[in-house]
């Protein structure tokens, strides 16, 4: 499956560069091994900048254990770790 987000331009060059492999997002939808994940880099004010990138998720982790978004999002998704290459 083909999956489309938003991405900050911050993110996005460290994964164009290489130094992050993975991505943290709330579980609010499906995400498996072997889907295709493409990020579309947003400026600051949440425009489209036209660039964008796919990567294939090797693999899906979920977990309830991290603070970032308000603890009801996070008691009604969860969280999941997307690793790809």
């Amino acid at each position: 499956m083909k999956i489309e987000k938003k991405i900050q331009k911050e993110y996005f060059d460290k994964i164009v560069s290489g130094e992050k492999k993975f991505e943290l997002r709330l579980a609010d939808w499906e995400c498996n091994s072997g889907d295709t994940l493409i990020l579309k880099e947003i400026d600051e004010n949440r425009n489209y900048t036209g660039r964008e990138l796919e990567k294939e998720v090797t693999y899906v982790s979920k977990t309830k254990d991290i603070k970032f978004f308000n603890q009801e999002e996070i008691d009604k998704y969860g969280w999941q770790i997307i690793s790809f290459k």
